[in-house]
């Protein structure tokens, strides 16, 4: 009995070493997403470096303005992990997986599956909890497990701590499938998702809140359409900060006609001449691609790039439509909403990338992008 006793105890060791191993050999497997120094391997997507700074390895965002970074990299399958605090009561973010490179249209963030981060005095509803909500945003969709009629998975247990306390999230994201582990414990699910392979990304909406330990542990890919790919990196980089107009010129008159407001750019139209509606970049540009989100109000009678008009006869008044255009050799050619339409007038071999405004509009997302030869 007592060498029968022996081999069960050293048995059990054994199990437990092999056991400890494997964990230790999975939890090499993950790596971090940030060096706990700058944002290196990470995009400003429309958010400016002001928005975020290190501490002690910390990643703290300001919350404002609203908008998003995203990783430099794609992702189909992976596990993330992180630790994330709010410091201010109600406040609001979220992390977004599977994403397109830029921001969506007529809004500051992303097409994605959202994982909510949500401090818990912003307050629950029958639309939404602040204990792990996980939701397609913006044209992504997804099948809620746990779902109330719409596509937004709810959480089966609330167990997100009040600010300024930590929370442990797990993210597990394979073959469209994603789930949520809230301080250890497992509590919202989603499947059948699309996009199923795309970027990272933080999102900054108003909550000043700290990230610590994000690491990754990528899975073997798995058979993926085409369709359910996100928007691969065109190479666009955004033109407003959402905090002012740094980098722009205004007129004379223009001043206090042009107005930054968070993650919109919008000018009231009460400018005496064109002049006044005019703003220019003081970067210059030859041979580039832009895109931009603009929203008409009443009276607004077109808007010119760079003194090409542009055809806004596709857009209506009140919602926002997204323009999207090549300057080449002094020719331009635009689409609008995804439709090309033709655009005559000629505009400059090269100079600042210039909007002209007739009338009030807002705008949203100001990108532009090299062209390579």
């Amino acid at each position: 009995m007592s060498m029968l006793k022996h081999f069960i105890l050293t048995g059990c060791a054994m199990g437990l070493l092999a056991s400890n191993h494997d964990l230790l050999a999975a939890d090499d497997d993950f790596k971090p997403l940030f060096n706990g120094k700058d944002l290196n391997g990470w995009v400003l997507t429309n958010t400016p470096a002001e928005t975020w700074s290190f501490e002690d390895g910390m990643l703290k965002c300001t919350g404002k303005p609203i908008g998003e970074i995203r990783t430099e990299k794609m992702y189909q399958n992976f596990i993330m992990e992180l630790e994330w605090r709010h410091m201010v009561p109600g406040g609001n973010a979220g992390i977004f997986v599977w994403a397109d490179d830029i921001t969506a249209k007529g809004v500051p963030f992303h097409r994605g599956v959202e994982v909510q981060v949500l401090e818990n005095a912003y307050g629950q509803s029958q639309g939404h909890t602040t204990h792990g909500d996980i939701f397609p945003i913006h044209g992504a969709t997804m099948t809620p497990i746990n779902g109330r009629g719409g596509s937004r998975a709810f959480p089966t247990e609330e167990r997100s701590k009040p600010s300024p306390e930590w929370n442990h999230y797990r993210i597990e994201c394979n073959d469209g499938a994603i789930s949520l582990s809230v301080n250890g414990k497992l509590v919202t699910q989603g499947k059948d998702a699309s996009p199923r392979k795309g970027y990272i990304c933080i999102e900054s909406e108003g909550g000043v809140v700290h990230y610590r330990n994000v690491k990754i542990q990528e899975l073997p890919d798995t058979p993926v359409k085409p369709e359910q790919i996100a928007i691969a990196n065109r190479g666009y980089r955004s033109l407003y900060n959402g905090l002012n107009l740094d980098g722009w010129k205004l007129n004379k008159e223009g001043e206090g006609n042009w107005h930054s407001q968070d993650w919109i750019l919008a000018c009231d139209g009460k400018a005496e001449s064109v002049k006044g509606q005019m703003l220019s970049t003081k970067e210059r540009f030859k041979n580039y691609g832009f895109l931009f989100d603009i929203k008409p109000g009443q009276g607004f009678d077109g808007v010119a790039v760079s003194s090409g008009m542009l055809p806004t006869q596709y857009t209506k008044i009140g919602e926002w439509s997204r323009l999207e255009g090549v300057i080449e050799n002094g020719k331009m050619s635009i689409s609008v909403n995804g439709e090309q339409v033709t655009s005559d007038n000629p505009v400059p071999d090269s100079g600042p990338f210039e909007l002209y405004l007739v009338g009030p509009a807002e705008f949203a997302n100001i990108y532009v992008r090299e062209i390579k030869k």
